[in-house]
């Protein structure tokens, strides 16, 4: 006979690492709900949690005219095939997969210096 109690069964389910509260959902920042209002209204790029909490840390916020520039931008670079390119707009630069339409980061001023970008095959320069 065979004693059930002996027998482990798998390992248990690891929880997923819970998100900093700052980019759970429902408890985004005033830009970060502007962001994805805009998104919704004209169908441009998304930005992945990573860059929305980069984009609080930093104090990065971008306007509607400014967004709809990121947007051109992107859709630049897909015309020309790029995949994932740098967007370099004033004294910020954005890291966007162009693919999938998706600002992955985001860095401002003083973050910019001495950085190296890597995995990208365009840049746009607005």
């Amino acid at each position: 006979m065979i004693d059930l109690r002996r027998i482990q069964g798998p390992p248990p389910i690891q929880q997923e690492a819970q998100r900093p509260e700052s980019v759970k959902p429902g408890k985004v920042g005033e830009f970060a709900r502007f962001l994805k209002e805009a998104n919704a209204i004209q169908g441009g790029v998304r930005f992945s949690a990573h860059a929305l909490e980069r984009m609080e840390q930093r104090g990065i916020q971008l306007t509607q005219d400014e967004l709809q520039r990121v947007n051109a931008a992107v859709e630049s670079a897909a015309q020309k095939g790029s995949r994932s390119s740098l967007v370099l707009l004033d004294e910020r630069a954005f890291v966007v997969s162009v693919a999938n339409r998706t600002v992955i980061t985001a860095m401002e001023g003083g973050h910019l210096k001495d950085q190296v970008v890597t995995n990208i095959d365009s840049t746009v320069i607005l």
